[in-house]
């Protein structure tokens, strides 16, 4: 049985102090934590069992001493914060934003609820990060097999059995789900909804036919694959990102709408796997988000690997024909026809808001149906947050769990904290990946600053060499006026590994001396970063190993 109390506590001045003494509660076991300098008080719940001595002995070893000691129930009810409402803070959706929030404002004190119409989990663990990193490495695997640079090594590789690979994939998204997501709605006594939440009013949702009131609201319903207008394409059947995480069969021609990190990712890894693969875009320009040096490592490995990339793509129609697909386009003025028997359609993302409701109680949407927020996390409507890939920002879990564990704070604290998205890494998981923090030289420039850039060839890297991988490239973009590294990218191996290093370079503006000065590991892929930075001032090429 949970005993509600509220303590009376004197000396407290500021957030941090509430923090501290949220930090002696929490150690007794007290759960449900709500402190309020302002106040002087804090309420929390305790399990049957007097702690009231070991709490008072532990505050007096601090400068917050303990006051009045008041049980205000035993009844097993969560306390409120405002007895107008079912909870405090209500959450629509179960991914990483709404996870990191609820656990913030949980241990806050907050009576949280959560709202999922789909798996607990949201995207990344069920249908996106998880998945199809480890299908990814299955074929990287299948790949190297069958296509290893050593010539004294006798390697072969067999038709993969993707029914077996779709087991061993299932079983990992189940564990992880459950460990880091199902698990946790206990562990941290939400209350839990199975259902599609929809507003009301400003402070009442429905769910499967429940009415239920809330202070405050997160809106995480996360984003769904875009599907393009383009005639004849809803009537065939086609991939998403989803369903082509699903496939028990290796195509025999995969033909892909888009050339982005999802296109990309799942384009090379049915390579990997097998397949012919066509990619075809919009644009003239492929990874037109990249500096071009980035961009022709990248179509160049992709040209090695027999994958066929399409740019300047505009769609005429699309038709399906015994199973086959038949995408009608015109490149350069000329007409053709792309045959395959599967066709995924990866061309963006686009916000779950359409079953909001929103325009029931106002609120704000932008062009493409995101939730927009200020710099809090706080819609139009303040007591309304969003977090996640509804806001159309940075398209990373990361990112999703930041903005949560903003919106949780915010709900729960007197003092608002903003997101901050300033340093964001991005890493598509390709063979080799690709990397960047920070400006490319075309934003550098349009920005303003004196720009200086390094660019290193992998031949130059060490670790390529002895990997004898040595497709890809390092570029560094400097602000020539004071040296400090302003952005990076990678396109190598490990690529994910190595921007962690440059996003703390970028973020805490270290110089290019700076980097030059540290110490790199030899014969490791992030010696790169350091190469690089040597390649500012002089020719690498001329440098003895480990020489700076």
């Amino acid at each position: 049985m949970m005993n509600k109390i509220q303590l009376e506590v004197k000396g407290m001045t500021c957030p941090s102090c509430e923090d501290q003494v949220r930090l002696i509660l929490q150690k007794v076991g007290a759960k449900h934590i709500h402190v309020d300098h302002l106040k002087g008080k804090a309420e929390f719940q305790l399990l049957d069992g007097n702690k009231e001595k070991s709490i008072r002995k532990e505050l007096q070893k601090t400068p917050y001493q303990p006051g009045k000691w008041i049980r205000i129930s035993s009844d097993g009810v969560k306390g409120s914060l405002d007895k107008a409402y079912d909870y405090d803070f209500l959450i629509i959706g179960s991914g990483g934003a709404a996870f990191s929030a609820a656990i913030q404002a949980s241990e806050n004190g907050l009576r949280v609820a959560m709202v999922e119409k789909g798996e607990v989990g949201g995207t990344c663990v069920n249908i996106g990060c998880v998945p199809s990193k480890t299908l990814l490495q299955a074929g990287h695997i299948q790949s190297q097999s069958a296509n290893q640079p050593f010539r004294g090594l006798k390697t072969s590789a067999n038709q993969p059995d993707m029914s077996e690979l779709q087991k061993q994939k299932d079983q990992l998204v189940r564990q992880l789900r459950k460990e880091k997501y199902e698990d946790l709605i206990q562990d941290y006594a939400l209350d839990f909804f199975k259902g599609e939440g929809f507003f009301l009013d400003q402070h009442t949702i429905s769910v499967n036919g429940k009415d239920l009131t809330s202070k405050s609201f997160l809106i995480a319903t996360g984003a769904s694959p875009f599907i393009p207008d383009i005639p004849g394409l809803k009537e065939t059947s086609f991939l998403t990102s989803t369903s082509a995480l699903e496939l028990k069969k290796v195509p025999n021609h995969l033909v892909i709408i888009g050339s982005g990190y999802i296109a990309l990712e799942l384009g090379q890894m049915y390579r990997h796997l097998g397949a012919d693969v066509t990619l075809m875009q919009r644009s003239s320009r492929f990874l037109k988000q990249y500096d071009p040096e980035i961009s022709e490592a990248v179509e160049n490995v992709l040209k090695e690997e027999g994958i066929r990339l399409l740019k300047g793509v505009q769609y005429q129609k699309i038709e399906e024909k015994k199973g086959h697909k038949f995408v009608h386009i015109e490149v350069d003025g000329k007409t053709k026809v792309i045959q395959g028997d599967h066709l995924l359609v990866a061309s963006g993302r686009k916000p779950n808001t359409e079953n909001l409701h929103g325009e029931m109680i106002g609120l704000k949407l932008g062009d493409n149906g995101e939730v927009i927020t200020n710099d809090y996390l706080q819609t139009n409507l303040p007591h309304i947050y969003a977090a996640g890939d509804v806001t159309l920002g940075p398209p990373f879990v990361y990112v999703a769990a930041h903005q949560g564990g903003v919106a949780g704070h915010n709900v729960s604290k007197q003092t608002k904290k903003a997101q901050s998205l300033e340093h964001v890494p991005a890493v598509t998981f390709t063979t080799p990946s690709i990397a960047s923090i920070g400006l490319t030289e075309h934003q550098a420039k349009e920005a303003g600053y004196d720009v200086k850039t390094s660019v290193l060839p992998l031949q130059s890297v060490p670790r390529a060499l002895v990997n004898h991988q040595s497709q890809g490239v390092f570029k560094l973009i400097m602000n020539a006026t004071n040296k400090q590294l302003i952005g990076a990218q990678v396109v190598a191996e490990n690529a994910g590994d190595i921007i962690y290093a440059a996003t703390l370079a970028v973020k805490f503006n270290l110089t290019a001396n700076d980097i030059q000065e540290t110490m790199a590991p030899y014969l490791t892929m992030a010696e790169g970063l350091k190469l690089a930075s040597l390649t500012f001032d002089k020719d690498v090429s001329k440098l003895s190993c480990c020489a700076g």
